[in-house]
């Protein structure tokens, strides 16, 4: 006992301070690289490089790269902002109660009235997922929500005039575009009305939105789906600027003079771009190359599934809803877009 007590009292050695405080310190933080000193670091490397910069961008490729992509750019960008704009409204301020006092209680009348509320709601369609979830929650028939889904970002008001705004020439192409979208949308509710199972679509959960103020749930709404589709917008405007400068003539000509090979090749363009509804029209008309059919394929299939869309669904009805459901629609809006173009275009 006195041993103990006599090794508790003694003063500690210099080894053992340095290894006590050693161990109370917190490790050290590894240095990380901040924003301002990542964009300073970026305009030192630009002006570093300006000179073999500036010959790159006086080539004639750059230049026409760089007039088609600021093109798409400033006609796209103040539909995608007062579309965004009225997405967040409907979805903060209006209430989903209002949809289900709206719809017939039957399911195949309720498919197309809900397809057609898509025309007079302006919604993107990051908007128009979780609005579709906030249906079902509240007792809507699966069929007409998912029609909603589906038509809301392809025929609302924004989006046609923007049609209208990018084919000056051939305003067939709002039509076209009107009744192949809606077309597919009160295909699909029926569709699944008809052969969808319960168990293939898990209840979604509450909105992202829900407990927050009014205010504050419109400009979460706001900021999310202008970066969000922002984004998407730009990667677009980068494809169609790259494939007008740099692809191949006679590859281009290839495809669009095969029908098939071309209706293909836009769907599925469409589907990896992930252009928001408001400004895929403006890209859509910068594929000269390529038949007005093609174009409304890639119209009627890119807000109706693409990559961020199957993603969305998945998290908000389940993996197993959106590997049934994308795609049927898929399927569907190739058929009624080159079913469409053959009767208007």
């Amino acid at each position: 006992m006195a041993i103990t007590e006599k090794a508790l009292n003694r003063p500690a050695t210099p080894n053992e301070t340095a290894t006590a405080g050693e161990g109370d310190r917190p490790p050290p933080t590894p240095r990380r690289l901040t924003s301002p000193l990542a964009l300073t670091l970026l305009l030192l490397l630009m002006v570093l490089l300006q000179s073999p910069l500036r010959r790159a961008l006086a080539a004639p490729v750059m230049q026409t790269w760089t007039t088609v992509f600021v093109a798409v750019m400033i006609q796209a960008l103040p539909f995608l902002v007062l579309g965004v704009l009225l997405s967040a409204a409907i979805a903060v301020y209006v209430p989903p109660s209002f949809f289900a006092r709206a719809l017939p209680r039957r399911p195949a009348l309720a498919v197309p009235v809900a397809g057609l509320a898509g025309a007079v709601l302006p919604g993107c369609e990051c908007a128009s997922v979780p609005v579709a979830g906030a249906l079902v929650r509240r007792g809507v028939t699966p069929a007409a929500a998912l029609a909603f889904l589906l038509s809301a970002p392809a025929i609302n008001p924004i989006v046609l005039t923007a049609t209208a705004v990018a084919f000056p020439r051939n305003p067939e192409m709002v039509l076209a575009r009107f009744v192949a979208s809606l077309l597919v949308a009160c295909a699909m509710g029926w569709l699944w009305h008809r052969l969808g199972r319960t168990d293939w679509m898990r209840p979604p959960a509450h909105g992202r939105h829900e407990g927050q103020s009014k205010g504050e749930a419109f400009w979460d709404a706001t900021r999310h789906d202008v970066m969000h589709a922002g984004g998407f917008l730009v990667v677009g405007a980068m494809a169609a600027a790259t494939l007008k400068a740099v692809a191949p003539e006679h590859w281009l000509r290839a495809a669009a003079d095969h029908p098939v090979v071309a209706v293909l090749s836009l769907a599925v363009l469409a589907v990896v771009l992930s252009i928001c509804s408001e400004a895929d029209a403006f890209v859509a008309a910068s594929l000269t190359q390529f038949s007005l059919t093609a174009r409304l394929a890639f119209l009627v299939v890119g807000p109706m599934i693409d990559l961020k869309l199957f993603a969305m669904q998945a998290g908000t009805f389940g993996r197993g809803f959106a590997v049934r459901f994308a795609p049927a629609t898929f399927v569907l809006a190739i058929g009624g877009a080159v079913l469409t173009g053959a009767v208007l275009l």
